[in-house]
C-alpha cells in the first residue's frame, strides 16, 4: 500500500514536471519565432544600408523619383478644385494629407480656373531618410505659396506637409 502511493506521488510530480515542460517548449517556440522576425527585419535594414551605401545611383534614382512624385501632386492640388481632391490626390498622399489640404489649405489659396500653377522650386532638405523633407513653391502671375512637404519612400506618398509664409524674392503677393 505505501509502494502504491509512492508510486502515485512520483507519477504526480512527473506529470507535473511534464506539464511545465510543454509549456516552457510552448514559449520558447513563440520566442524563437519572434527572434527569426527580428533577424529577418535586421537583414532587411542591414541589406537596404548596404544598398545606399554602394550604390548611391540607385539613392539618386529614388530621390529623383520621389521629387518627381512631390512635384507631380503639388501641380495636382494646385491646379485642382478642392472638390477633386478625394479622387485626384488618392495615391499621391495620405488621407490625413488629403483631409488637411480640403479643409485647411485649399481656402486660404486662390486657385481659380484660370490659375496655372507651376512648381519652379523643390528642394531637399535630406536625402538619407527614409522620409524625405521638401521645400516646394508654386507659383503663378499672381501670388507664389511655399510649403515643407515629407514624402515617405517606403510608402511612396506624401505623408505631411504644411504651408510657408513668403519673404522676398518669390513674394510677389500684393
Amino acid at each position: 500500500m505505501k509502494n502504491s502511493r509512492l508510486i502515485i506521488f512520483a507519477s504526480l510530480v512527473f506529470a507535473c514536471i511534464l506539464l511545465v515542460q510543454f509549456n516552457l517548449i510552448h514559449i520558447l517556440y513563440k520566442l524563437l519565432g519572434q527572434a527569426k522576425a527580428d533577424l529577418k527585419q535586421a537583414k532587411a535594414n542591414q541589406v537596404k544600408s548596404q544598398t545606399i551605401v554602394s550604390s548611391p545611383k540607385s539613392q539618386q534614382e529614388m530621390i529623383s523619383d520621389s521629387t518627381n512624385q512631390v512635384t507631380n501632386f503639388v501641380k495636382t492640388f494646385s491646379n485642382q478644385p478642392t472638390s477633386t481632391y478625394p479622387d485626384n490626390l488618392k495615391g499621391l498622399a495620405s488621407q490625413k494629407v488629403i483631409n488637411e489640404l480640403t479643409q485647411t489649405f485649399a481656402p486660404s489659396v486662390t486657385f481659380s480656373d484660370k490659375a496655372n500653377y507651376d512648381v519652379p522650386l523643390v528642394g531637399l532638405k535630406n536625402a538619407w531618410e527614409s522620409n524625405l523633407e521638401y521645400l516646394v513653391v508654386a507659383k503663378n502671375d499672381t501670388q507664389s505659396v511655399a510649403y515643407t512637404i515629407t514624402y515617405d519612400t517606403d510608402e511612396k506618398q506624401v505623408t505631411d506637409m504644411s504651408r510657408l509664409t513668403l519673404k522676398g524674392a518669390f513674394d510677389n503677393e500684393k
